[in-house]
């Protein structure tokens, strides 16, 4: 049986206004496709807006009881204790959505729904997107996949949405204006941070057990002081160094590159270090995600993270165990072609999953992921990759 989550009440007028916003969001993404060319004129945008005055956890887990008087500094470095794991805690088990389509939007819709929970009704959400470059889909967030993604989080009674990113590969206020974002947030109301734009009180220094940093990494506090955190990822490989980019690397457009007070080139760390896959897994120990998207409608199978061999997986994945989801894209990645080093060994044995799972992030094994499909072409696509998973 399908299970759907509960949407909460909304008032008429509320409720009118954003389906009228829903319809001009999905006009708008099919007129974005043709707008991710350089040289697009788009509006400008408008300016970040003030960060929320709130108490600041640490990890992102249990905010303090009290505000506290003083905020540390970007160069004093916090330790973070490991994260419970994802997982349901009783059964041990990751529950994956898996939705074999080609329509990006009924398969967000539907992958949320198999998950029968709602993570989101009445909390501040920050929605953390691949705006890593401008480049089409699956080199960034598909426009629709946000806007779908947005449209759901307040027909589920997310009290506020805030969408934010640092792009790896271009100035991210120019790559979020080529993509539409600011012009979409204008049509769903929702808020934008440009990571790039944020002051040194707007960075918190965070420092892993065993950490693989030099000297920690500096993590943007709007994430942390978010209620719920729900990121949305692509399916692909990564040419430069991180072998594949899914989840677990989505959350290294959280962490500062140069950030104001703080003379160190954290990218440039991060990609010239031989424990790079590594450094990318601790960077998740700072927060637990709510729920996660993963957009495989498309892929890159070599290359990446902006362009590459492209092939159609036509797959709309949804959980909350960033283990669990790129275990399942590695697979995916394997069973259509991939050859790279995403291919090569246990797919447990990867160093992103790794040391994910010994960081205590996800489930720690394939027999621990659980496939939630709901017609018979997703089942049986679902089973052929369970087998890639076991067997790898």
């Amino acid at each position: 049986m399908v299970k759907h989550i509960p949407h909460s009440s909304l008032s008429r007028r509320e409720f009118l206004r954003r389906i009228t916003a829903l319809g001009g969001a999905a006009a708008l993404a099919a007129a974005l496709e043709a707008c991710s060319a350089p040289g697009t004129d788009l509006r400008a945008s408008p300016p970040p807006p003030a960060l929320a005055e709130t108490p600041i956890p640490t990890q992102g887990f249990t905010p303090p009881t009290t505000t506290p008087t003083e905020q540390p500094a970007p160069t004093e470095t916090t330790t973070v204790p490991s994260p419970s794991p994802t997982a349901t805690p009783e059964e041990g088990v990751a529950r994956v959505a898996f939705v074999k389509t080609d329509d990006r939007a009924d398969g967000v819709r539907r992958s949320i729904d198999l998950l029968g929970f709602n993570p989101v009704e009445g909390k501040a959400v920050f929605l953390k997107p691949n705006f890593n470059s401008a480049d089409p889909t699956p080199g960034s967030t598909h426009p629709l996949v946000l806007s779908t993604l947005v449209t759901m989080l307040h027909t589920m009674g997310a009290e506020r949405i805030t969408v934010g990113d640092r792009s790896g590969m271009g100035n991210t206020r120019q790559v979020m204006e080529r993509i539409g974002v600011f012009q979409m947030a204008e049509e769903l109301g929702f808020e934008t941070i440009i990571f790039d734009e944020l002051g040194e009180e707007d960075w918190l220094m965070l420092e892993p057990p065993g950490s693989h940093w030099s000297r920690g990494f500096p993590f943007a506090r709007p994430c942390l002081q978010a209620e719920a955190l729900v990121q949305t990822c692509c399916l692909k490989t990564h040419r430069y160094g991180g072998h594949f980019t899914l989840s677990l690397k989505n959350s290294v457009g959280m962490v500062g590159n140069r950030i104001p007070g703080f003379n160190h080139n954290f990218m440039d760390e991060l990609h010239s270090s031989a424990h790079q896959r590594r450094m990318i897994a601790e960077i998740n120990t700072a927060y637990s995600p709510a729920l996660i998207v993963l957009d495989g409608v498309e892929a890159f199978i070599s290359g990446g993270p902006d362009r590459g061999e492209r092939v159609q997986p036509q797959v709309i994945l949804a959980g909350n165990d960033r283990v669990a989801i790129d275990a399942v894209g590695v697979a995916l990645l394997r069973y259509h072609g991939c050859q790279t080093e995403a291919a090569r060994g246990g797919i447990f044995e990867q160093e992103q999953i790794a040391r994910a799972v010994e960081l205590g992030i996800g489930v720690d094994g394939p027999e621990k992921i659980e496939f939630l499909t709901d017609d018979v072409a997703s089942e049986d696509y679902a089973e052929r990759i369970m087998e890639v998973l076991a067997g790898g």
